[in-house]
């Protein structure tokens, strides 16, 4: 490392910051890391122990700190200023955690959606599904919402909109993929619909939440449909053709939701029932 009688020239100190000359010379210039020595040939250094003043620097900029908030606080040298700006991007980076831990909810569901592509139109299927985490509004609540709304975007609205209200008021996060609840009556048969949902990230302490076991699921794909009818029919024909035993709710979603909905050939939606007795794969 190219020294001269204790100090770092430029091209030095940006080696050991891992930085520019370019940014040296720029926070140079506005003032915020001014070289401490300058030699009687013109060359500006730096003392190493400025190495720790351009990693708060640092710091400050992944946070987002404007540089003139930075330069202020290293000049002020205040510690309960600099204490209360450190709390501050602190709350901020916390906040930017939890969106991007979000996006990455929504984006691994849309994932895990899509990749039921190869599973055939109309043909039953059986898996382990994952626990789901849902935000589940009761039907009965839906339909003082949903009265005298013009046709199914109407509907859609009121239901969307009593969505991000529900969010708004107990902070949830959902992935605002709806899906419906069916309570069973007999055997394969479903009731009407007792809830709409939409997954959400986590458990959650309020009164609209509900919880979709993990277990083994028949599940059934419709494609290329708006209405779903004849896969319900479909699922239910296969449930007593076989003599299977299904437990709990069916759930019917949205699978392509709005990466590939804008027209019905790309509709994608399943229907799933919890088969009971049938132990985990391995690693579960």
């Amino acid at each position: 490392m190219e020294r001269k009688t204790g100090w770092l020239t430029a091209g030095a100190f940006a080696a050991l910051c891992g930085a520019t000359k370019e940014t040296l010379r720029h926070y140079k210039d506005i003032g915020l890391l001014v070289p401490r020595r300058q030699g009687d040939n013109g060359y500006f250094y730096y003392d190493a122990e400025q190495f720790y003043d351009f990693y708060a620097i640092s710091i400050f900029r992944q946070t987002g700190t404007p540089l003139k908030e930075i330069r202020r606080c290293l000049q002020g040298q205040e510690a309960a200023e600099t204490l209360a700006l450190l709390r501050e991007q602190r709350d901020r980076l916390e906040a930017e955690r939890q969106k991007l831990e979000h996006m990455d909810f929504v984006l691994s569901g849309a994932l895990r959606n899509l990749e039921f592509g190869p599973v055939p139109d109309m043909t039953p299927q059986t898996g382990w599904f994952e626990r789901e985490h849902l935000m589940a509004i009761p039907a009965s609540e839906l339909e003082d919402l949903t009265a005298g709304t013009d046709g199914e975007d109407g509907m859609l609205i009121a239901v969307l909109e009593r969505c991000r209200e529900l969010c708004g008021q107990y902070g949830i996060q959902p992935d605002f993929q709806l899906g419906a609840i069916h309570a069973p009556e007999e055997q394969g048969k479903l009731g009407a619909i007792s809830h709409l949902y939409t997954r959400i990230k986590e458990k959650a302490d309020f009164p609209y939440y509900m919880e979709k076991p993990a277990g083994y699921y028949l599940y059934l794909c419709c494609r290329g449909r708006w209405d779903i009818s004849e896969g319900y029919a479909a699922l239910r024909r296969y449930i007593l053709e076989q003599g299977l035993n299904t437990t709990g709710n069916f759930y019917a979603c949205d699978l392509a939701g709005f990466i590939l909905n804008g027209v019905e050939k790309n509709a994608v939606s399943m229907i799933s029932v919890r088969i009971p007795g049938r132990e985990p794969p391995n690693g579960y």
